[in-house]
Parts: structure tokens; C-alpha cells; sequence
């Protein structure tokens, strides 16, 4: 499939599930939703480095974070709309993956994660001790009720139908939450399709020899470094595109719900948990245990999360080591063999 085709179907999909989730008069669900979206995200990101390029990354948090501070930053310099500051989070992050990846890359395996885990706690440590982004106090960011929609005459291929539609779009406005579901309903799109051309490209095969075997690649003539830079870089940003609506959506930002260890715990669960070898894998394994999480909390308490996770993780690796993609391959191949006989 094209990725004009699947973007569309991408598009379509997302925009089904907002007007169903609108048809439900409960805003639990788009709290909710919004959870299990940005660690769609954040699973996707993480297995550009860790599944495709075979890096596993424990700082997975510190990159979430550096977004959601940047909007801290900015919303107290110079406020500025959420899509620029998701572009800001995904920029900053992204240089920051460039530079850990240009000093930590020459590692490898254990000493690699050891050393992405160190940046994490240095980055915390900065931030702590930064009081202009509210330090170990926390920051306040206050969003509005309801954000307008806009004019459908700025949108360019809306443009010949804005006069049309406007009697039944004028002074229409979605509340905040809702808004935030949106974006970050968007976001997994766009991580979603990044991942799968990556993937089928020539970027992806080559992440693909290096998770294989990196020195062999390396005496094939592969550039390792660059594309491991290349993959340290996307991840960051990606990772950082996430954590940027987040103090928006929590209100209230501090250092222990920035860097919180679910973050990192869950962007390495999610893939290993639906598979790391495939851009879909990141996606069912979010969705799955995003979703199991979210129905925890209610029904039993947030505390029980990361046992629920550790649990399923350790279950996980012994029955199907390849998560579930990999289960179902398996068992697809398996029964395709019995009936050629």
C-alpha cells in the first residue's frame, strides 16, 4: 500500500474516531483517549531507535519532558498557539537526541542504555534547579475552557467551500480537552505514517542491518553512525511532539510527573509487548495496554500500573518473545503449513 493511500485511510480512521468519541457525552473518554494516544506516540518513537535500529533507550521520560518544558518555557516568555509549540518540542528534543546520539553511539548494548538513562537523570537534575520553568515547585499552566475553531477560509483546499459551510461552522468551538484529543490524535497519525515509510525504505533497511548485525553492516559499507544519528534524532522528536500539550493537559507540571518512570517503562513495554520488528507492533501494544491502564486506574487504582506492566512484560518474553505481532506470524505460518499439506 502507497503511503498516500494509507495516509488517507490514517486520516479517515482518526477522524471516526473523534466524532464517535464525541458522540459519547463523557469527557472521561477523551482524557482517557488522550493518554493511550500520546503513548501510541511515544511507543512509536521509541521503537525507531530501539526495535528497528536494535539501541534500547531508557530515557525515553527525559525526552517526553524536554517537550513538555519547552511549553513551560515559552507559555511564560511568550505564549504562543500548541501546534508552533509542538513543533518547538519536537525541534528541541530532537536536537537533543542528535547530541546524545554523537556521544553515546559509540556504545553499545548495556552501556548505551546505561548512558541514556544518565542523561535522563542529568536533564532532571537541570530542571530541578532551573527555577524560571518552576523547578522543584512545579508550574502552573491554566488553559482556557474552549479554544474557537478556525476560519475555514485560511485553510487553502477549504478555501472554495468556506463561504458554503460557513452558516454551520461560524462561532463553533470545541472544549479544551476535546481540542487536545485532536491534536494528539493527529500526532499518533503522523508518528504512525513516519514509522511505516521509514520502514519500507532504504532509512529502514538500513536500521534493519543494524539491528542484525551492526559490525557486519559496518564492513558492507553502511554509514552505522549516520543512521544511527538519523534514528536518535527522529525518536527525540518525536518523543518530544508528545510531551509538548502535555502540561496543558495536566495543569500543573513538575519535575516527578514530567520524567515519571511510566513514561519510560511504557515506551519500551508497549512495543515489546506488540511487537518491536514492525511499525504496527508500538501501535496494538499502546492501544492494548494504554487502554488496560486507563480501565485500572478506574476500577482499581494508578498505583497498580507498572505491576500490571511488569507482569505482562515478564509474561511476554517467555510465551512470545516477539510480542504479539511475532505470536501471530508464527501461528499464521504455522497453520498456512498444515494446509498446504
Amino acid at each position: 500500500m502507497q503511503t498516500r493511500v494509507f495516509l488517507l485511510i490514517a486520516i479517515v480512521a482518526a477522524a471516526a474516531v473523534f466524532f464517535s468519541a464525541r458522540l459519547i457525552s463523557n469527557d472521561y473518554v477523551f482524557f482517557a483517549g488522550y493518554t493511550v494516544l500520546q503513548f501510541v506516540v511515544l511507543a512509536t518513537a521509541w521503537n525507531i531507535l530501539g526495535g528497528l535500529t536494535g539501541y534500547v533507550n531508557f530515557g525515553a521520560a527525559a525526552f517526553f519532558a524536554c517537550g513538555a518544558y519547552s511549553t513551560v518555557f515559552f507559555h511564560k516568555y511568550y505564549p504562543l498557539p500548541i501546534p508552533v509549540l509542538i513543533a518547538i518540542g519536537a525541534a528541541v528534543s530532537g536536537l537533543i537526541g542528535l547530541g546524545m546520539g554523537y556521544l553515546t553511539l559509540r556504545l553499545r548494548g548495556v552501556y548505551f542504555a546505561i548512558a541514556t538513562l544518565a542523561m535522563a537523570v542529568v536533564l532532571r537534575t537541570l530542571v530541578t534547579n532551573w527555577d524560571y520553568v518552576g523547578g522543584a515547585r512545579g508550574a502552573y499552566v491554566i488553559r482556557p475552557g474552549e479554544v474557537a475553531l478556525p476560519d475555514l477560509a485560511d485553510i487553502e483546499a477549504l478555501r472554495p467551500y468556506a463561504e458554503a459551510l460557513r452558516p454551520y461552522t461560524e462561532g463553533l468551538s470545541l472544549p479544551y480537552i476535546q481540542y487536545l484529543f485532536l491534536l494528539m490524535l493527529a500526532l499518533a497519525v503522523i508518528s504512525v505514517v513516519i514509522a511505516r515509510t521509514i520502514e519500507r525504505s532504504k532509512l529502514g533497511y538500513g536500521f534493519a542491518t543494524i539491528r542484525d548485525d551492526e559490525m557486519a553492516a559496518e564492513a558492507s559499507g553502511v554509514p552505522t553512525l549516520k543512521l544511527k544519528l538519523i534514528a536518535t534524532t527522529l525518536s527525540g522528536a518525536l518523543m518530544g511532539m508528545a510531551g509538548a500539550p502535555f502540561p496543558y493537559y495536566i495543569g500543573y507540571l513538575q519535575p516527578s510527573s514530567a520524567f515519571a518512570l511510566d513514561y519510560a517503562v511504557n515506551s519500551i513495554a508497549m512495543p515489546m509487548i506488540g511487537g518491536t520488528t514492525s511499525w504496527i507492533g508500538p501501535v496494538v501494544g499502546a492501544l492494548l495496554l494504554g487502554s488496560l491502564e486507563q480501565f485500572i486506574t478506574v476500577t482499581v487504582t494508578s498505583e497498580a500500573n507498572l505491576l500490571i506492566v511488569g507482569l505482562l512484560l515478564v509474561g511476554f518474553v517467555i510465551i512470545a518473545p516477539n510480542g504479539l505481532i511475532g505470536l501471530w506470524q508464527r501461528l499464521f505460518s504455522k497453520r498456512k503449513q498444515h494446509s498446504k499439506r
